[in-house]
């Protein structure tokens, strides 16, 4: 699941314009990362990616936190210790200092974090996706620690940058050479052309399943256990009060509430058979990617399985 990249190195050498620009920003960047290898592309996320989630949670980030807690905490448990009676300065003073290594804490951690993320590396890899769009090459789908996104917001801390348009070139006709130095960027692009692409995989009705349902249920606990307590309730009525109805009402809920139980614990097995079928196609999108394919822009159901496996994949 990790090994699919935003876009290939031979979709990015397809066009001459798009890998002389390429070139353009890896020399102004004075990177050393060719960004149509896609071999040395993976291995450059890869690196950066985890120093990235070193400076975000770190040791430094468990100090700041935990000073966090204990800034908040102390004011209202300081007065309780009995030995701090009558000692204000020890039952309320030490949350200053705590907020001060807090805060301090947290901010060079937010600092650190930015500055990996502004990596000439990385930055220049930003721009090599945003001259993809401009090209109408393809991007399969843009991680989110690379634009310091998290999983649970959509606001991308440096965004992809984005371009005029290029037109793309006429039918038929051959790359179009963009420098002085476009011959050696058009052999390059002659040597692609000359090979059949890759098949993409076409994608399975069981993924496309996946992506409709992928937000669906999730309330059949919350429901069942509703009716078990309405059940409960009717039950605890009928002996207090003596009322039948609460036993009607216990016969009706807590049937309603086993079912479903059952009903979610289903639908729960049927998404994860699908959550792997969709699993199993996003891996051969990356086979055929290492192959040489264009690969399509995944759904947004698609990139956030891709995040989460990749997730999962680092522990």
């Amino acid at each position: 699941m990790t090994g699919l990249l935003p876009v290939s190195g031979a979709a990015l050498s397809a066009d001459a314009r798009l890998l002389s620009s390429i070139r353009d920003v890896g020399a102004r960047r004075g990177v050393d990362v060719d960004y149509t290898d896609d071999a040395a592309t993976t291995e450059m996320l890869a690196r950066h990616r985890r120093t990235l989630s070193a400076a975000e949670h770190g040791p430094l980030m468990w100090l700041g936190s935990l000073a966090l807690v204990a800034a908040i905490v102390w004011p209202f448990l300081g007065h309780t210790v009995p030995a701090f009676e009558g000692r204000p300065e020890l039952a309320f003073g030490p949350a200053g200092p705590l907020l001060v290594v807090a805060v301090t804490s947290l901010v060079v951690v937010r600092r650190r974090w930015k500055r990996e993320l502004l990596h000439p590396r990385l930055a220049g890899y930003r721009e090599v996706l945003g001259l993809a769009h401009a090209h109408g090459v393809p991007v399969t789908h843009v991680p989110g620690w690379l634009v310091g996104r998290s999983m649970s917001g959509d606001r991308e801390t440096v965004p992809i940058p984005a371009y005029a348009e290029v037109e793309p070139l006429p039918a038929g006709s051959g790359p179009e050479p963009a420098s002085g130095e476009a011959t050696e960027a058009t052999e390059a692009t002659e040597g692609v052309a000359s090979a059949a692409p890759p098949a993409v995989p076409a994608k399975p009705a069981s993924v496309e399943t996946y992506e409709a349902m992928a937000d669906e249920g999730g309330w059949h606990d919350e429901a069942g256990c509703l009716l078990l307590f309405v059940g409960i309730g009717g039950v605890a009525w009928a002996v207090s009060e003596g009322n039948a109805l609460g036993h009607l009402a216990a016969v009706v809920a807590v049937p309603l509430a086993i079912t479903t139980w059952l009903a979610g614990a289903r639908q729960g097995r049927e998404r994860q058979r699908l959550r792997e079928a969709a699993v199993v196609y996003v891996q051969a999108l990356s086979a055929a990617q290492s192959a040489g394919a264009s690969v399509p822009e995944l759904s947004s159901v698609l990139r956030k399985l891709l995040e989460e496996e990749a997730e999962k994949a680092r522990g």
